[in-house]
């Protein structure tokens, strides 16, 4: 049977798939190894599993390491864990303009207030209109001005003023840190699934390079044994020369 037409059973699954999208188990790294003969004790050094079911077996290995170690899983790890097993993509665009497209009208009017109210604008106006309500009152010929010092009205507005721009500024300012806590929480999952690759990838390289190592030892001791047997077939056909 040619290679491309061979076919290998999963150990796992039980199905039968070409031999190319068959992984042996001896080619996992140590502690997926580990793991998977923990859940499969009958498996054997020999046995292979297919590649379509190897993500699934990683996944539920990260589970049980984060269980380990971070204890209780939250519905963060579990998105990166899952997100290993069907090999998604967890980072996603910031897409500011669907956002703002989703808001009401009572949030476009909380973010406009928010907006002129933290802004130079409505301070300098805002000190032009105090100063201009207190000249008017001081400066009035008549004996009766509409706000004689101590601006009792001026001080009403004032907190009647603070007492609506503080609540509107607030909500728009709670829907600005919910914004920054989904995007918080994407980070720490990208951070989490970056950090769980990275370590794969250095478990696996130091299992290719140990693996290496050996089949370099093994080749050194196969050349070394060669060279032996020339040596020894080199003396003894010398020997036989000059027993002739």
């Amino acid at each position: 049977m040619s290679e491309a037409t061979a076919t290998r059973t999963c150990a796992i699954s039980g199905k039968t798939v070409a031999a190319g999208d068959c992984i042996p188990l001896l080619s996992l790294r140590p502690s997926l190894m580990a793991f998977v003969k923990k859940k499969h004790p009958d498996l054997t050094d020999g046995d292979c599993i297919a590649r379509d079911v190897l993500p699934g077996v990683q996944a539920e290995f990260v589970e049980e390491a984060l269980s380990e170690e971070i204890g209780e899983i939250t519905d963060l790890e579990r998105n990166v864990i899952e997100s290993i097993r069907e090999h998604e993509i967890i980072a996603e665009h910031p897409d500011d303009a669907e956002e703002l497209a989703k808001r009401t009208l009572g949030d476009r009017v909380a973010d406009r207030i928010a907006s002129f109210g933290g802004s130079w604008r409505f301070i300098i106006s805002f000190g032009v209109f105090i100063f201009a309500w207190i000249l008017l009152n001081i400066l009035v010929l008549t004996t009766r001005p509409p706000d004689p010092y101590p601006f009792i009205l001026l001080n009403l507005l004032l907190s009647c003023l603070a007492a609506f721009q503080a609540p509107v500024i607030m909500m728009s300012q709670n829907r600005g840190e919910a914004r920054d806590r989904r995007r918080a929480e994407q980070d720490y999952q990208i951070n989490l699934k970056a950090e769980l690759e990275i370590r794969h990838l250095h478990e696996k390289l130091d299992h290719l390079l140990h693996h290496h190592g050996e089949r370099l030892l093994e080749i050194q001791n196969i050349q070394t044994e060669l060279l032996r047997q020339l040596v020894d077939r080199g003396g003894e056909r010398a020997s036989g020369d000059r027993t002739t």
